[in-house]
C-alpha cells in the first residue's frame, strides 16, 4: 500500500461463509474485488477504458456507493474523519469494495485501511451494510502485531442472527495477497465464520476481462446468493430474529433479506 504505487488494483478470490450452530451451513463463491487509494481516485480512473471512477462503465467505481449518504466532502475525508473520532491518525486512506459491474453494485462489508505516510498501517473501518439500505461502521483499531480487533454487534444484518454478539475482525494491508476474516460469537463461542482470501492483479483491461469472464455479474450473483442461502437457512429451520427497529411486523421479503452475515 505504498503512496507511490499504482493508484489500485484487484483481488481476486473466494469469500467463505461457515455456520457452525445450531445447524452447520457452509458456501464458498468466487470474486473480485477493487482496492483503491482514495486519494488518487483521478489516477485511478486513468487505469482502463473498460473502468471508470464516477461514470458508467462495464468495471466502476462510484464514491457515493460508500460513506455517508448525502456527504459533499470526499470519500477520502469522510473516512479521515471518521478515523479521527475513532483516535486513529491515518494520513492516507484505501477502500476494499466490490466495483459496480455493469451499474451495479451491493457491499455486505467495505473495509477502509488508514495508513501512515509511509503506508504502514494504522487503523480500519469495516462500512457493513444490510439489504434494507442501512450501514453502520465500525472502527477497529489494530495491533500492529496481529491486525485484530474486536467490536461488539451494533447493527442489524442477518435475521437467522441475534444483535447479543460480538466481532472478531483479522485483516492486514494488502499486498501480494489481502485477507478479511470475522467470526461471530456468542456467550457460548463462535457462531459464524466469514473470510475472504484473494491474490493482488493489477488493475488493467486484460484482468478485469479475465476476472469478468471467471465471475459474469458478479454484483448481482452477491445479492441473488445473499437471497438462495436465506431459503437454505429456513428450509433448515433456523430461527428468523426481526429487524429490532422493526419488530414482528417486518415484511416476510426483508426478513430472509441477509443470511450472508
Amino acid at each position: 500500500m505504498s503512496p507511490d504505487g499504482p493508484a489500485g488494483a484487484l483481488y481476486v478470490g473466494r469469500v467463505m461463509h461457515a455456520r457452525l450452530r445450531p445447524r452447520a451451513h457452509r458456501f464458498r463463491y468466487r470474486v473480485f474485488t477493487l482496492l483503491a487509494d482514495l486519494d488518487r481516485l483521478p489516477e485511478l480512473d486513468r487505469a482502463s477504458p473498460l473502468f471508470s471512477v464516477g461514470r458508467f462503465n462495464l468495471v466502476a467505481f462510484h464514491p457515493g456507493d460508500h460513506g455517508e449518504a448525502d456527504a459533499t466532502a470526499p470519500l477520502a475525508d469522510q473516512a479521515r474523519a471518521a478515523f479521527a473520532r475513532a483516535g486513529i491518525a491515518a494520513e492516507r486512506v484505501w477502500l476494499m469494495a466490490y466495483p459496480r459491474i455493469a451499474g451495479y453494485a451491493f457491499n455486505p462489508i467495505s473495509v477502509y485501511y488508514g495508513t501512515d505516510a509511509q503506508g504502514r498501517l494504522v487503523g480500519a473501518l469495516a462500512e457493513v451494510r444490510n439489504t434494507f439500505g442501512e450501514r453502520h461502521t465500525y472502527p477497529l483499531a489494530l495491533a500492529a502485531d496481529r491486525a485484530r480487533a474486536s467490536a461488539d454487534k451494533a447493527f442489524h444484518v442477518s435475521p437467522f442472527l441475534p444483535m447479543e454478539l460480538s466481532y472478531r475482525f483479522g485483516l492486514e494491508a494488502p499486498g501480494a495477497e489481502a485477507r478479511v476474516s470475522i467470526v461471530e460469537s456468542d456467550a457460548q463461542g463462535p457462531i459464524l465464520t466469514a473470510i475472504f482470501a484473494g491474490a493482488r492483479r493489477a488493475l488493467s483491461s486484460r484482468t478485469l476481462l479475465a476476472a469478468l469472464a471467471r465471475t459474469p455479474l458478479m454484483t448481482l450473483k452477491v445479492v441473488v446468493a445473499i437471497h438462495w442461502q436465506a431459503l437454505r437457512l429456513l428450509a433448515k429451520g433456523i430461527r428468523v430474529h426481526p429487524h429490532p427497529r422493526k419488530g414482528t411486523g417486518t415484511r416476510a421479503g426483508e426478513r430472509i433479506g441477509d443470511a450472508a452475515a
